[in-house]
């Protein structure tokens, strides 16, 4: 009896070592998978993070050009046509020198201001560009 029972106890421990190194074998063959899968699965991620900023990009470069092409319009249409009257004062004394809006050229108008100190001809002269009769 003791021989069977020590068979028995052999035996059983024979197929324990079996069953362990299977699950030995198993648990690699889980851990390699799982590399596998987290490598593929980090790809994955990789490539559908990429997509979504690269449409991202192009969402944002196109919403970019739309916003330049609109600055452009807007600076455009808010350009100043310019000022064309003069201040009333300005005007008559041109005008005592001969000189009147559409004659203006700058031989005529220094002409006119020569009588006039070196700081009055540039306050003149500036009036008349902000005005836009002087280019």
């Amino acid at each position: 009896m003791k021989q069977s029972n020590m068979m028995d106890w052999t035996e059983t421990a024979q197929r324990l070592e079996a069953v362990a190194a299977a699950l030995e074998q198993t648990a690699a063959r889980i851990a390699e998978q799982h590399t596998a899968l987290a490598a593929e699965a980090q790809e994955s991620v990789g490539r559908i993070v990429a997509t979504v900023e690269s449409a991202r990009e192009a969402e944002l470069e196109r919403r970019l050009e739309e916003a330049e092409a609109r600055i452009a319009e807007l600076t455009a249409a808010a350009a100043p046509a310019g000022r064309k009257t003069l201040p009333s004062g300005m005007a008559s004394m041109l005008a005592k020198q001969g000189v009147t809006e559409e004659s203006m050229e700058a031989g005529a108008i220094d002409a006119a201001l020569s009588s006039l100190s070196i700081e009055q001809r540039i306050a003149v002269k500036a009036e008349l560009l902000r005005a836009g009769l002087l280019g």
